[in-house]
Order: C-alpha cells, then sequence, then structure tokens
C-alpha cells in the first residue's frame, strides 16, 4: 500500500486526508481524516476576489496540515482546490501561500474533474452491493458549487453549477452583511428559483433521472443525516451510508429555514461554521431529490478526498 495525502479545498472548508490506498484492490485505510471550516469562499460572488482574512484563515489550517502530513510520512501530496479558486481574480495569491508552506501548488480543478474525484470516492466501496442499484447520481453540495454526475462503474456524465451552501446565503439570505434569522418567505422562494435554474442547467447535459441510487456527499448532507438519526455528536460511522427518506429531508428543511441562528446552533452534531449555511444547503439536496423523484438519499463520507487518494496512488 501506499501512504498518501489528498487536501481538498473548498468555499467552506479545508479538508485533509492521510491513508495508506491499493488503488487495484480499491482497499482504502483512514490514518487521519479532518476538516476545518475556514470560509475561503467569504464574499467571492460579490467582489470577485479571495479577502484576506479569508486567505489567513486557510493558511493557518494549511500550516496545521503541513505538520500531519510529516507526522505520518505521507509519501505524496496532492491538493486540489474547488470552486471559491477557481472564480477569484487574486487565486495567484492563493497559489503562493500554498506552495510556500506545503511545498505543492494547488490544482484549481475544473468542474468536471471535481466531479470525477467525488464519484470515483463515493462509488468505489458500493460496487457489488445487493442494496445499491446502478446507474449512481452523485451529487457534492459544496459551499460554492454543486456536482452532478451520473454512472455505473465510471463516469457517464458531469456538470458542475454555481448554487452551494454559502453561495446561496451570500446571494439570497445576506441584508446588509447579517444573514436573515430566520429568512422570509420571499427570501426563500427566490434562493429555491435559483437552484431549480441551476437544475435546468445540469440536465443540459446529465440523465439525472435516470439515476436509480441517488448518493448525496459533504457537509450539507452529512449533517442533515445527523439530524435525522438525532445524534448526541457528530458520528462519521453512523453517518456514512446511512439513509434518508425524502419525507425527512423536507421535514429538516424545513424546519432549518425557519429556526433561528440560536435554534440551529443548539443541535449538537452542528459544525459552529455551518449554523448560517446549513438551511441553503439543504434546500438544495430537496429541490434534487424533488427534481429526480428520489425516494431517499444514500449518505457517503468518502467523497472527494477519496477519489483524489485513489489518484494519488495510481500515480506514484
Amino acid at each position: 500500500m501506499t501512504r498518501v495525502a489528498a487536501i481538498d479545498c473548498g468555499t467552506n472548508s479545508i479538508r485533509l486526508l492521510v491513508a495508506d490506498v491499493d488503488p487495484t484492490t480499491g482497499e482504502l485505510v483512514d490514518l487521519d481524516r479532518r476538516m476545518t471550516i475556514v470560509r475561503l469562499g467569504q464574499g467571492v460572488d460579490r467582489t470577485g476576489r479571495l479577502a484576506p482574512e479569508a486567505l489567513e484563515r486557510t493558511f493557518a489550517a494549511c500550516r496545521d496540515y503541513a505538520a500531519i502530513i510529516k507526522e505520518h510520512g505521507a509519501e505524496r501530496l496532492r491538493f486540489v482546490a474547488t470552486s471559491a479558486s477557481r472564480d477569484a481574480e487574486n487565486r495567484d495569491e492563493f497559489v503562493r501561500g500554498v506552495l510556500d508552506i506545503l511545498g505543492v501548488e494547488p490544482e484549481v480543478v475544473t468542474g468536471d474533474q471535481e466531479a470525477e474525484f467525488s464519484f470515483t470516492g463515493a462509488t468505489k466501496e458500493l460496487t457489488g452491493r445487493d442494496d445499491v442499484h446502478r446507474p449512481y447520481l452523485v451529487v457534492d453540495i459544496g459551499g460554492g458549487s454543486t456536482e452532478f454526475v451520473v454512472g455505473e462503474g465510471h463516469v457517464r456524465a458531469a456538470r458542475s453549477v454555481d448554487v452551494g451552501c454559502v453561495r446561496m446565503t451570500e446571494r439570497h439570505l445576506v441584508h446588509d452583511g447579517v444573514v436573515s434569522d430566520p429568512p422570509s418567505e420571499e427570501q426563500i422562494a427566490a434562493m429555491r428559483a435559483d437552484i431549480e435554474a441551476a437544475l435546468d442547467l445540469a440536465e443540459e447535459t446529465v440523465p439525472l433521472r435516470e439515476a436509480r441510487t441517488l448518493v448525496g456527499l459533504a457537509g450539507s448532507v452529512t449533517t442533515v443525516s445527523a439530524i435525522a438519526q438525532d445524534l448526541p455528536e457528530y458520528d462519521s460511522t453512523r453517518i456514512h451510508h446511512s439513509r434518508i427518506s425524502h419525507d425527512r429531508v423536507r421535514e429538516i428543511t424545513d424546519w432549518l429555514l425557519h429556526s433561528t441562528h440560536a435554534e440551529r446552533a443548539a443541535v449538537p452534531s452542528m459544525h459552529p461554521g455551518r449554523v448560517d449555511v446549513i438551511g441553503a444547503g439543504a434546500l438544495v439536496l430537496l429541490a434534487i431529490m424533488e427534481r429526480i423523484g428520489a425516494e431517499e438519499v444514500v449518505v457517503s463520507e468518502h467523497d472527494i478526498l477519496d477519489g483524489i487518494a485513489f489518484k494519488v496512488a495510481e500515480e506514484a
């Protein structure tokens, strides 16, 4: 097995996986997996630039991750940057900072590349199971974008669209720099219309309704699962491969969109960095389920990070 490190830097969070990987068997053994909310995409939709304080939060996390990677003795590292850094005018500043700290340049991947990584990470261990049917639709609901991938053992079609929990919150639920608490029905309706338009775009290239199994990735989906199970704390082992019905997702989304900041923050499984954006993320998930008629979503804790790790090991 090859010991590798993978970093996924998105709009809302930066995540690290150090693992021993055998790409020929599909075996992946976690050594360290962690996530830090850095909000790299803070204000990008409005300004087109990465904010100085957002960059510093991200670089601080990179310094922590560099120490962890060194401690585990990973042989290879790949750093993938997604939506926020694709959009930013000053992304060169971001690239230089990461290179100085970690010794590798972040790869600012396209939405299609991001989708490929997510699909591989999410579906590798589902193959061959009798209770999961193909084709899969893998949806990765990030902070700035959502990736849609349909495939069987390989990707058949993929599309990235610019709806995510942070982008939707900043675009529709923020007034004079303050997040509506809770949002008005008009704000929710405007956000839902934006999401529906993005789903129309996705359907131009991805046959969403052909899927027999919906697989949901990333923090918005895993948090909804934690709420659905009423977990006393975030527990990835209970969240991974859990299933949430459409009715339960609808109930949770309705509550999140009509609750206050304090009520959401009191949820024991809620990460503090998701309190203001989870309503938007849950609404994206609900809209997808209603668009394709999904009765349930299979939740995966294995996603783009695992896909990156498999790719790194294959190239070793």
